[in-house]
C-alpha cells in the first residue's frame, strides 16, 4: 500500500506519428475502462469492426475484427493480415459456409497468422466441434439473442463469446454471467460513451467499435479542404 506521503506521479509518455499525415481513427477513450482479454500475452480491450484495408492501418485499436457478410476467402485473410500492425480475428462463416469448409477456412485463418476465428450466429454446433478439433487458437461465437444457447457453444468449443445483440447486448451479457462468470466476452458497445460504459459494467471484458465509414471521413476531409480553399481565395482578394 502506498504510504500517505507519496503520491503517484503521471509519467510523461512520448507520442510519435509515423507520415507527413498521422490522422488515425482512435476508439473511444471509454473503453479503456473494460479488463480486456489476454490471448498469447497480448491483452486486447479495443477492437476495431472493419475489413477496410486503409482503416485497418490507420487505428489504434489493439484488434481487428474481420467478419463480414460474404462468404470467407483466403485472399480476404491474407490482405488484412498483410496491412494490420495488430492482431486479427477472422470471421470463417457459420451460416452458408459452414462445416467441413468452415474448418478449412479456419486453417486457412490460422496460417495466415490470425489470433483467434469468428463463427457466426446460425453456426452449427457441429462445425464449432470440426474446428476445434483442427485449430489451436481460439474460437469465437457470436451471440445475437437472449434466447441463444451460448452454453451449447462453449460445450463444442468456443472460448470467447462474440455479443452483438443491438438494444439487448446489455441484456444478454447479464444473463451470461449470472452462470458463467468467467468466459471472455467481446460485445458491441453501442453509439456512445455511456453505453460503452453500460456494456463493461454487465460484464463485456473488451469492446467492438464499429468505425465511421470511408465514405464519411473523406467527406469531413473534404470539408476541410473546401474552408482552406475559400480562405486562400479571400486572402488573394485583399
Amino acid at each position: 500500500m502506498m504510504s500517505e506521503g507519496v503520491k503517484k506521479e503521471k509519467k510523461f509518455i512520448p507520442v510519435v506519428s509515423a507520415g507527413i499525415d498521422s490522422d488515425i481513427i482512435e476508439v473511444p477513450k471509454e473503453i479503456s475502462r473494460c479488463s480486456g482479454i489476454i490471448i498469447n500475452g497480448k491483452r486486447i480491450k479495443s477492437l476495431i469492426f472493419t475489413t477496410d484495408i486503409a482503416i485497418i492501418m490507420n487505428n489504434n485499436a489493439d484488434a481487428v475484427f474481420a467478419v463480414y457478410p460474404f462468404t470467407p476467402h483466403p485472399a480476404i485473410f491474407s490482405a488484412i493480415t498483410s496491412v494490420a500492425q495488430m492482431p486479427v480475428f477472422a470471421g470463417v462463416g457459420g451460416a452458408i459456409t459452414k462445416g467441413v469448409r468452415s474448418r478449412d477456412m479456419a486453417l486457412l485463418a490460422e496460417s495466415h497468422g490470425c489470433i483467434a476465428v469468428v463463427l457466426n450466429a446460425p453456426a452449427p454446433l457441429e462445425t464449432f466441434k470440426f474446428i476445434k478439433e483442427s485449430v489451436v487458437c481460439p474460437v469465437v461465437a457470436t451471440i445475437v439473442s437472449i434466447y441463444s444457447n451460448f452454453e451449447k457453444r462453449i460445450e463444442a468449443g468456443a472460448s470467447i463469446l462474440n455479443v452483438s445483440g443491438g438494444a439487448d447486448t446489455v441484456k444478454i451479457i447479464k444473463n451470461i454471467r449470472q452462470s458463467n462468470p468467467n468466459i471472455p466476452i467481446i460485445a458491441t458497445g453501442g453509439p456512445t460513451g455511456e453505453t460503452i460504459l453500460e456494456t463493461i459494467a454487465a460484464g463485456a471484458n473488451a469492446i467492438s467499435y464499429t468505425p465511421p465509414s470511408n465514405g464519411d471521413l473523406f467527406r469531413i476531409k473534404m470539408d476541410k479542404h473546401r474552408e482552406v480553399a475559400k480562405e486562400k481565395f479571400f486572402e488573394s482578394m485583399r
